[in-house]
């Protein structure tokens, strides 16, 4: 018994080795879907699922990716962040790496394809599908050309002699964006490049044919004990990129812009300044947390709006004050879109400037055109009439008349005019407006006019 019992213990012990010797071999493998069209929601899952997989130790990402493309602006982003990982990202193409699909493909360590997928077709094109101008062409076709020589050359030694080859031949990837580009036996002058899996394969841009991630990861990489763990984006994360989109940020800064103009053209704080804070709240938040925005871009945005705050209450006229928060604000939108550290935009691409700048300006265009629209509709027709009062309607005043009788009268100001404020004329109180400068409260006042009813005053000399 005694032997048995030795026997046993020496048996599990053993057994125990041998669990935790897989235990400590067996490899994290962290697998972020890329299968929707390329864009802000795109870009917020592959970050997000690059930090996760770096904080869990990973030891390799595998992007599982069928899309037909998308922005060209996330998708830049989205290969430098795989350029510049520290665990090694390989692309899984599961039918297709179309567009800005083949350029983050092509940024990964490895590709490997079902054989069915195909992977190229990258033409920058419009909105309506047309090829766009050369010069983004241009752009495109140098970027998809870097990012194959960013994987470097092999070293071949042939009859003795030392040949440097590239492992993806940045000719092939010219030729998935420009149709002058020629690769003998596969596409001539007409057509832009597509290539299927055995194709890919044969140039050297995929490095094999599997059906699955498992056949991947047992055959390709070799690894016998494995986890596979999927990045699976929140509900958040789904808001964060839809925020994110251009076309959002530029409602959104119409509507910040509109906000603040009809806000501060009436009293007391209203749906206007509640509608201009979560649009800013909304705007700034998802960049904020994404990295794009800093905190000195948010503070020149608040800034800019005190500015024009005080210039319009406390400084009577408009000046330098009001010009340099107009101008404040615009920066701290313009610049919270482009990805920066304390003011230095070194290694941000020239076209990220220019989409935050249309984007900016596009926002604060519309927002310009819905004022001038509403100021002019407001209370006149349509579902705008019954926003403001009307004196016109029969039967009806919506104020009192009796005030543009006091014009030529004289009163008191009843406290200080900025230039708004109250004051008294026969005994009775009203709102008013100085039309020059500021009123003391205390100070005799001349009214010279009634108009939406306020009274409009000077001090009485």
């Amino acid at each position: 018994m005694k032997y048995i019992r030795w026997f046993l213990l020496a048996l599990l012990g053993v057994m125990l080795g041998y669990f935790h010797a897989v235990a400590q071999d067996t490899k994290l493998i962290y697998r972020i879907n890329i299968k929707e069209n390329i864009g802000s929601n795109t870009w917020v899952y592959l970050q997000n699922g690059l930090h996760k997989a770096l904080a869990e130790n990973a030891d390799c990402v595998i992007l599982h990716i069928n899309t037909y493309g998308g922005g060209v602006k996330e998708a830049d982003s989205m290969r430098t962040a795989i350029l510049n990982s520290p665990i090694p990202v390989y692309a899984f193409v599961d039918n297709n790496a179309a567009s800005a699909g083949a350029l983050i493909s092509i940024a990964c360590d490895s590709i490997y394809m079902r054989r069915s997928a195909t992977i190229g077709a990258a033409t920058v094109v419009t909105a309506d599908g047309a090829a766009a101008p050369d010069k983004y062409q241009s752009y495109m076709r140098g970027m998809i050309r870097a990012t194959a020589e960013s994987h470097g050359k092999d070293t071949i030694i042939h009859d003795g002699d030392t040949l440097y080859v590239w492992k993806r031949d940045p000719k092939v990837a010219e030729a998935m964006v420009d149709e002058r580009v020629v690769i003998p036996g596969l596409v001539d002058s007409t057509q832009v490049l597509t290539l299927t899996a055995d194709q890919a394969v044969e140039l050297g841009y995929c490095a094999g044919i599997a059906e699955n991630i498992d056949e991947i990861v047992t055959r390709y990489l070799g690894f016998d004990h494995y986890t596979i763990k999927t990045y699976n984006p929140t509900a958040f994360d789904r808001i964060r990129g839809f925020l994110m989109n251009a076309f959002v940020q530029a409602i959104l800064i119409m509507l910040i812009i509109g906000g603040i103009y009809f806000e501060l053209n009436s009293p007391g704080v209203g749906v206007p300044g509640a509608v201009a804070i979560t649009a800013a709240i909304l705007y700034f938040t998802p960049l904020y947390l994404t990295g794009y925005a800093q905190n000195w871009e948010i503070l020149i945005f608040v800034f800019g709006l005190i500015l024009i705050v005080f210039e319009l209450f406390v400084i009577p006229g408009f000046g330098i004050a009001g010009i340099s928060g107009i101008i404040l604000m615009v920066l701290g939108l313009f610049f919270a879109m482009i990805e920066n550290i304390h003011f230095d935009f070194e290694d941000v691409p020239l076209r990220h400037f220019y989409k935050a700048l249309i984007t900016a300006f596009a926002g604060i265009g519309v927002g310009v055109v819905v004022i001038i629209y509403l100021s002019g509709r407001i209370g006149k027709r349509g579902i705008l009439k019954n926003v403001a009062l009307h004196a016109d309607e029969e039967g009806y005043l919506s104020v009192s008349s009796e005030p543009a009788s006091l014009v030529g009268k004289t009163g008191v100001a009843a406290s200080v005019l900025r230039p708004s404020g109250r004051v008294e004329v026969d005994g009775e109180y009203y709102d008013a407006v100085s039309v020059n400068g500021f009123i003391e409260k205390g100070e005799s006042v001349f009214v010279h006019k009634y108009e939406n009813a306020q009274l409009y005053v000077s001090k009485n000399r």
